[in-house]
């Protein structure tokens, strides 16, 4: 079976109306970007993947990973992270708590540092683990986001629009690091976006949905 993740025959529908249908397998460190309008239902195809649809939609077919029917999986148990526009990080916690959190439970602590300041030093925030994550600016947030998922050790990558907030030049920026760090992973990606320019910069196959 193919590494990577594959969405086969899978349909989503809503009081009986087909909504979108995707039959696509995305490789390891490729990108496929779902473009469209907004209520056309891209969001859901990531709560299908992910385990957390809504009950008011119906959902068909199967999502594979790296060999893996992961249809029925309990959505924790699924290794699949996810990035959204908002950074989500916990007001409550420090930087490096926020990374903790990623982590799976157990280990030794000095363990679980090592593994915190060195995701901190991998994005350029070296010694940011105690700061309270409102002194960070937009793009540090981002980058604490994006690590405090790797940490999670997902073997597939969502983006909601992560990019959506961001100015055009951090916009690049942040798009270019999470793109080279999934593909250091070889991380299959899926992006669902209404950005022409994210589409473009993510190099791979686009489906748009909504065009008829």
């Amino acid at each position: 079976m193919d590494k990577g993740l594959t969405l086969r025959d899978v349909t989503i529908t809503k009081g009986g109306a087909p909504l979108l249908s995707v039959d696509h397998h995305i490789g390891p460190g490729d990108v496929l970007t779902v473009m469209g309008p907004s209520g056309v239902g891209k969001s859901t195809l990531l709560a299908f993947i992910t385990g957390t649809l809504a009950p008011d939609f119906a959902a068909s077919g199967t999502v594979w990973l790296d060999g893996h029917n992961i249809t029925h999986a309990a959505p924790h148990m699924r290794r699949v992270g996810i990035l959204f526009q908002d950074d989500l990080l916990f007001p409550h916690l420090s930087v490096g708590a926020n990374l903790a959190f990623g982590l799976r439970p157990g280990g030794r602590a000095a363990d679980r540092q090592a593994r915190v300041d060195e995701a901190l030093d991998e994005v350029g925030l070296a010694g940011f683990a105690d700061r309270d994550p409102a002194t960070l600016s937009g793009g540090q947030k981002a980058r604490v986001a994006l690590m405090r998922m790797l940490l999670s050790d997902p073997c597939a990558l969502l983006l909601d629009e992560p990019f959506s907030r961001l100015d055009a030049a951090l916009r690049a920026q942040v798009r270019d690091m999470v793109f080279d760090r999934a593909k250091a992973r070889a991380l299959p990606v899926l992006m669902v976006t209404h950005d022409a320019e994210d589409a473009r910069a993510a190099g791979g196959v686009i489906v748009t949905l909504g065009d008829g």
